[in-house]
C-alpha cells in the first residue's frame, strides 16, 4: 500500500457496525454537554470522506455534515482554519445555530449559506487537512481515512474527470497538500482510522471496517488528538 511520507500503515483492520463506530466516538468525548460533539473525517481525495460523512448523518438523525470545501471555495486549498474556526466552530462549542455566508460566496454570486441547526448531537466536518493542530482545540473526536494513494487518486479521476484543465488543478493541489499533509501527519492524531476505500468485504449501508489508531513515532507530532 502506498501511503504518505511518515505514514503508518494500519493493521488489526474489523468490521464494525455504523452505530458501534458512533458509540465509539461518542465515548472518546464523554464530556461533551450543551452543545454537538465536532467530529472531523479527512483523508485524500477519492478515499470517500463525503460518502462517509453522510452515512454517518443518516445513523444520527439529529446531526449535520460541513464541508471544508465550502469553506475553500475560491479562497485557499488550506489556508482556511481561522475562517472555520470564527465562523463555524466557536458558534457550535457556544451550543450555538451557524448560519454563515463565505466572502468568496457573495463575491462569486454563489447562493445559499453554510446553515446548522441548534441543538445537534454530531456535526461531522469532512474534508483534507481538517485534522492539524491549529483545530486540535476545537475537534472533539477524528477519522482518518487510510488507503493506498494510486487507488485514491484513481478514483478522484474517475469522478472529477482527466480533463487538461483538471489535471493542472491537481498538480497545484498537489503542491500545497503534500507538504502540508507530511508536517500535520493527521493519523498520528485521529481518534479512528478508516478504510477508504474498504478492502474488506462488507455491509455498504450498516458496517465500515476500521483500525486503531497506530502510535506517532517520535518524529510524529505529541499535541492533543483531534
Amino acid at each position: 500500500m502506498r501511503l504518505h511520507p511518515g505514514e503508518t500503515e494500519a493493521d488489526g483492520w474489523r468490521v464494525v457496525t455504523m452505530l458501534d463506530a458512533v458509540r465509539q466516538l461518542r465515548d472518546a468525548s464523554p464530556d461533551v454537554t450543551g452543545r454537538p460533539r465536532v467530529t472531523a473525517i479527512d483523508g485524500r481525495g477519492g478515499a470517500g470522506k463525503t460518502t462517509l460523512a453522510e452515512r454517518l448523518r443518516k445513523v444520527v438523525p439529529n446531526s449535520a455534515v460541513v464541508h471544508t470545501d465550502d469553506i475553500a471555495w475560491n479562497h485557499a486549498y488550506f489556508d482556511w482554519g481561522a475562517v472555520l474556526v470564527e465562523n463555524i466552530l466557536q458558534p457550535l462549542h457556544r451550543g450555538e445555530a451557524v448560519d454563515y455566508r463565505p466572502d468568496s460566496w457573495s463575491q462569486y454570486g454563489r447562493p445559499g449559506s453554510i446553515t446548522i441547526p441548534a441543538g445537534a448531537d454530531f456535526v461531522w466536518v469532512e474534508g483534507t487537512g481538517i485534522i492539524r493542530a491549529e483545530l486540535a482545540p476545537w475537534l472533539d473526536t477524528s477519522v482518518w481515512m487510510q488507503g493506498d494513494l494510486d487507488e485514491q487518486e484513481r478514483l478522484l479521476a474517475v469522478r472529477d474527470g482527466d480533463s487538461l484543465e483538471q489535471r493542472e488543478h491537481v498538480a497545484n493541489w498537489l503542491l500545497e497538500e503534500l507538504p502540508f499533509i507530511v508536517r500535520e501527519q493527521p493519523w498520528a492524531r485521529a481518534t479512528m482510522i478508516v478504510a477508504g476505500p474498504p478492502h474488506i468485504d462488507h455491509d455498504l449501508d450498516t458496517e465500515l471496517v476500521v483500525a486503531l489508531p497506530t502510535k506517532p513515532s517520535s518524529a510524529e507530532p505529541t499535541a492533543a488528538r483531534g
